[in-house]
């Protein structure tokens, strides 16, 4: 039988109470390996005892340990190293440069997985370009969206026609079909604008089948929202908006109200109308009778060049001074015209006369109104009057 030669062992875990000088020892219970170390001890004894091996007090290559740890000594103290996960205080702090390919690697990340700066951040006046319209109330906005906004436009693509009436959509929106004198083709844009059914309204593609525009799909809120009219006999050039109010224009369910919101410079100035560049104004003729007082459209009646008169029989009602009256002296009137001044008729009048009624003459270039009584003392008075009766001789 073979010799065997054992070292001192215990199925305990607990290191032995003693040992020789270079004599070992083996705990089973937590598989570690001592051995003795100097000599001054009772007896001569070992005066110290050290774990020197054993999967118990050193890493090994075949236990099996937590993934993502490491051995390292605990986090921000000293101590026994034990396997752990790694922390930032790990990892020393290092230059850019030390790093290969870093400032490569970085510029591939994206900035919304940067770390939101804390601080202002120039551009250094440059431009952020290809921007989303804005959807939350801190959004940048692009300047195409601030432009239309600012109007309370929502700007859609251009149209190349527009209706002037009612139309059949299915028929007359086809290649080839001519509307407002425009001959359309497949996938132009049309603003249908003038439909019996209002609910009909809005811009529409050409072809064999006509749809609605993709940007203004049935369904989508058309308030606000503006186009441009490309040609036409009548719509050329001029732009137009949908007026009818949000929460009242749901395309294809409501009446859209389309209005043309712009193309002044398609309007021109008929007789009495004159323009200047966007202003309209009225064309006065000089001394003509109407004049501007204060903003406003005012009549003279002094004005040197009036065309015409006033015929007599269109005044009524006229209260007059003596003044006034003078101006009937050398008037030139029809008879019709004078019985305005009396009671409008032709024909004589029977009346009784008394002393107090009155009647208007030229006293000497001043039209004045005269008592019946004067008269009767004129006549009276001979001398004055030259007025004599005189039976005559036989």
């Amino acid at each position: 039988m073979a010799n065997t030669i054992r070292i001192k062992r215990s199925t305990g875990s607990t290191a032995p109470g003693t040992l020789e000088n270079a004599e070992l020892a083996f705990a089973e219970g937590n598989k570690k390996l001592f051995i003795g170390i100097g000599s001054g001890g009772a007896g001569g004894s070992a005066t110290t005892i050290e774990a020197i091996g054993g999967s118990g007090s050193f890493a090994d290559l075949f236990t099996s340990r937590t993934q993502n740890t490491f051995l390292a000594a605990p986090n921000g103290s000293n101590g026994a190293a034990t396997f752990r996960a790694m922390v930032a205080d790990d990892v020393p702090s290092l230059a850019h440069t030390k790093i290969s390919d870093f400032d490569a690697g970085v510029r591939t990340n994206r900035l919304d997985q940067m770390t939101a700066p804390t601080g202002s951040v120039s551009f250094n006046s440059q431009n952020i370009t290809n921007v989303a319209d804005p959807v939350n109330t801190q959004d940048a906005a692009t300047k195409g969206f601030v432009e239309a906004t600012s109007q309370g436009l929502d700007v859609k693509d251009s149209c190349v026609a527009a209706t002037t009436a009612n139309i059949t959509i299915s028929t007359a929106l086809n290649n080839g079909d001519t509307l407002d004198g425009v001959s359309l083709s497949t996938n132009d844009r049309v603003l249908v604008k003038n439909q019996s059914t209002a609910s009909q309204n809005g811009i529409y593609v050409v072809g064999s089948s006509p749809a609605r525009a993709a940007d203004l799909a049935a369904g989508s809120n058309a308030a606000g929202f503006f186009t441009f009219v490309e040609q036409g006999t009548v719509n050329a050039d001029n732009g137009f908006v949908c007026t009818s109010n949000s929460g009242s224009a749901v395309v294809g369910t409501n009446n859209l109200t389309i209005a043309q919101f712009s193309g002044a410079g398609q309007i021109t100035t008929a007789d009495g109308l004159q323009k200047s560049g966007n202003t309209i104004s009225v064309d006065l003729k000089a001394n003509g009778g109407l004049v501007i007082e204060s903003t406003e459209i005012a009549l003279d009646l002094a004005a040197s060049s009036i065309t015409g008169t006033l015929p007599v029989n269109k005044l009524t009602s006229v209260t007059s001074t003596a003044t006034e009256l003078n101006l009937l002296d050398g008037l030139n009137s029809t008879t019709n015209e004078l019985n305005t001044c009396t009671d409008g008729s032709t024909s004589a009048t029977s009346t009784t006369l008394a002393a107090a009624d009155r009647f208007v003459c030229n006293d000497n270039g001043t039209m004045v109104q005269v008592a019946l009584s004067d008269l009767v003392t004129f006549l009276e008075n001979g001398s004055v009057s030259s007025f004599n009766i005189d039976g005559g001789t036989y």
